[in-house]
């Protein structure tokens, strides 16, 4: 897929169409996992859908990740910003930071989970939260989008690094939305 920038640029390039809420999906496996009174039964579901977390939590973070470096590349361009839900909305830190915190509280508890459950060693990418602490600073800087109208209302946190050149980093994301993989944009985070 090749991103128009004709009429401006889309605020979302294409990722949302490749993520499902976090919060709901993983408070539903716990609640299921609660239905279980027998442990073995417990241990055997969560081993079961231990794989869809794990995909789940590593799209998320390359979707905030995506985020970051989408409007690293855009935000030079001075051109409008089309399909901006947030534009003029009231912005609520609590609310627009709520999600990037349970990932974060989350993704600390669970390799406990992981020893409880399945019994076996599991470890979060240090740079995961990384980017998790640098999304959520994106959030702040920019107060949940409410006043992005144009491309250079932007800001980037200043920390944020990436390996490669914007046209690289266009030509990853536009094939990440043909294939769904938005872990893949994680590499591109130093």
């Amino acid at each position: 897929m090749v991103i128009n920038f004709e009429n401006g640029v889309p605020f979302d390039p294409g990722f949302v169409g490749h993520i499902s809420a976090i919060l709901p999906n993983i408070q539903y496996v716990y609640t299921e996992l609660d239905k279980y009174r027998n442990f073995g039964q417990k241990r055997n579901q969560f081993k079961m859908i231990f794989p869809k977390i794990e995909e789940l939590v590593n799209n998320y973070v390359g979707f905030y990740a995506g985020c970051i470096l989408w409007a690293k590349i855009i935000q030079n361009m001075d051109k409008p910003i089309t399909n901006n839900f947030c534009y003029g909305g009231k912005y609520d830190e609590d609310e627009t930071l709520s999600e990037v915190k349970f990932l974060k509280e989350y993704l600390s508890v669970l390799p406990k989970d992981v020893k409880y459950y399945i019994g076996r060693e599991y470890t979060v990418n240090p740079a995961d939260f990384k980017i998790l602490d640098l999304y959520e600073e994106f959030l702040k800087i920019n107060e949940g989008f409410i006043n992005t109208e144009k491309t250079s209302d932007l800001k980037i946190p200043e920390n944020f690094h990436t390996i490669d050149e914007d046209k690289i980093i266009l030509e990853k994301i536009e094939q990440v939305i043909d294939s769904g993989k938005l872990f893949e944009l994680k590499e591109l985070v130093k």
